[in-house]
Order: structure tokens, then sequence, then C-alpha cells
């Protein structure tokens, strides 16, 4: 199978239906976060179980891990940790939720620019599972599960319309 640029145009479009442009399934993981507060964001549905601002930060986090696998890069340069799911800020208001937010879509943006530029020649790898397109569709799926993901947590949080019951 030949690849072409429209095959980079592809992969930028399925990223970006997962992540925030209209899509055939419904919200996507930016869509799921709209409108959200600080303390709906930091809420769980039990102890030890992830919280909606843990899930946020784990996306961004792999938006990165798939970034530099693609362009290369230090490890450990995400800029919070631990990395597969950082720690919400122990001081988690508003002012942070939207900090984290920016860095959720700071990393989108640089897996886009990082997709964009890849030479057409790479999108195949030689391993199962380290082609390069399979780790960029990879990480859009994984936004669309954790969108999913959200939309149940913020209903059994009470949010959005709904009624919380005891």
């Amino acid at each position: 199978m030949r690849t072409s640029s429209r095959d980079i145009d592809w992969l930028l479009d399925v990223l970006d239906e997962a992540y925030d442009r209209p899509a055939w399934h419904g919200p996507n993981l930016r869509a799921a976060l709209r409108g959200l507060s600080a303390a709906r964001a930091a809420w769980r549905p039990a102890p030890g179980r992830h919280s909606i601002w843990e899930l946020a930060l784990h996306c961004a986090y792999w938006k990165y891990a798939v970034c530099r696998r693609l362009v290369g890069g230090p490890r450990g340069s995400f800029p919070r940790h631990p990395g597969n799911f950082p720690s919400v800020p122990p001081r988690g208001d508003a002012t942070a939720w939207t900090v984290d937010l920016a860095l959720l879509d700071e990393q989108h943006q640089r897996l886009r620019e990082a997709v964009a530029a890849l030479p057409v020649a790479r999108l195949k790898g030689r391993r199962v599972g380290a082609a390069p397109a399979r780790l960029i569709y990879g990480v859009a799926a994984h936004d669309i599960y954790h969108a999913g993901q959200i939309r149940l947590l913020v209903t059994l949080s009470g949010g959005r319309g709904t009624t919380r019951r005891r």
C-alpha cells in the first residue's frame, strides 16, 4: 500500500475530530470537557478512581508521548508529574483548571504540528504498533475513549442538567 500526503491530511482530520472538531460519533474530548467547573472536574466517583481532571491530564500526557515518539525529544520533559496520570494541582481552583486545559490544547497543537511535518515515507513502521500512523490514530481513539468516560463521570456527578441520586 502506498502512502501519500492525503494520508497525513486524513490523520490530522482523525486527530481533530477526536479532539475538537465535529464528528459522526458525537462529543469529542474538548466537547466533553466544555463548561466544566474545577470542582466538577476534580470530583471522584469513588476513592482511588480517576477524576475528569486526571483524565484530561492523562490525555495531554499521551499526546505528548506520541509527539515525542514521532519527533524525538528527551523522556521526562512533560511539564507535569507523574507522567501517565499527572497529579491534579493541590489548589484545584478555576485558574489551575484553566491552565491544565490550556496544557491539553497545547499538547494537541504540538502533536498536530508533528504530524503535519511528518515525512509521508515514515507513516509505516516496521514493528506492529510502532508505525507512526498507528500511533496517531491510536491517540485519536484514546481521546474518544476518554471523552465517553468523561461524559459518564459528568452524569454520575450530577452535571449538565442531570440529577444526582443519593
